[in-house]
């Protein structure tokens, strides 16, 4: 088996990736910004920063593969696409590690600051010489929540008109970053959603009624490009949907505080 380093190995997804990787027989290696406790037995945590390039040497020293799953939306010029580079040059001197990065569905299409960082950050991995795999996904159920939340909190729910959502179960994309570390090189992977797309002014109402608020709802037509490209289902993959967890198992599966709480 082989030896991998998790770049947001304490996040979200990254928690669940290094337990799939653990799980599959593999060494595991946490890139924290901080000392933090393993999401699993017998994990390491290395402390490197990718704002500054502090400790990433160690960090990648040994491994055969890296899986990128660090981000920072509020920070993305420096994280996702200055520490992406400075990564890549640690692991250059250290070898040729395969490296695994998951960026998001639409990058190319969606003309967001951040999602320009995404994207940038994908162009310097194919660039940079080592081997690597890139995989796509949409937006994971616990986001499509709290944007879902954000909404349904105020006292008139304005929902932009035309925008829809598939989201996706963060153990199902945990899982398929755990197969590309198995597997050769693969460059771009199919881009992958979840089971369902659904409009969004459908899961406000939805959530409105599961928590008991009573707004009016107002469907807003939003100029721009970006509001555009989400009409035009830019951050959809009708074509490739993922098994796992759908959005209605994922709120049943929630507790009546959490519900509430989002």
């Amino acid at each position: 088996m082989t030896s991998v380093l998790v770049t947001g190995g304490t996040g979200q997804l990254g928690r669940r990736v290094v337990r799939a990787l653990a799980a599959d027989g593999h060494t595991v290696r946490i890139l924290s910004r901080s000392p933090a406790a393993p999401p699993v037995p017998g994990a390491d945590v290395v402390v490197a920063d990718l704002s500054t390039g502090a400790g990433l040497a160690q960090a990648v020293a040994g491994t055969t593969t890296i899986v990128h799953c660090a981000t920072d939306p509020r920070r993305s010029g420096t994280v996702d696409v200055g520490g992406t580079e400075r990564l890549l040059e640690a692991a250059r001197d250290a070898g040729r590690p395969h490296v695994v990065y998951v960026s998001i569905v639409g990058v190319d299409r969606i003309p967001t600051e951040y999602y320009r960082s995404k994207l940038a950050a994908e162009r310097t991995i194919e660039g940079f010489g080592l081997p690597w795999t890139v995989l796509r996904t949409t937006q994971f159920h616990d986001f499509v929540l709290q944007l879902l939340d954000r909404m349904t909190g105020l006292p008139v729910v304005p929902v932009p008109r035309g925008w829809r959502v598939q989201p996706i179960d963060v153990d199902e994309v945990a899982r398929r970053l755990a197969d590309a570390v198995a597997a050769e090189p693969a460059g771009r992977l199919p881009d992958l959603g979840g089971p369902e797309a659904f409009p969004v002014v459908e899961l406000v109402r939805d959530r409105l009624r599961r928590t008991g608020r009573h707004r009016p709802v107002v469907k807003v037509p939003l100029p721009g490009a970006s509001s555009a490209a989400l009409r035009a289902g830019a951050n959809l993959v009708p074509g490739n949907r993922s098994g796992g967890c759908t959005w209605r198992q994922f709120l049943d599966g929630r507790s009546p505080s959490q519900l509430l709480e989002g």
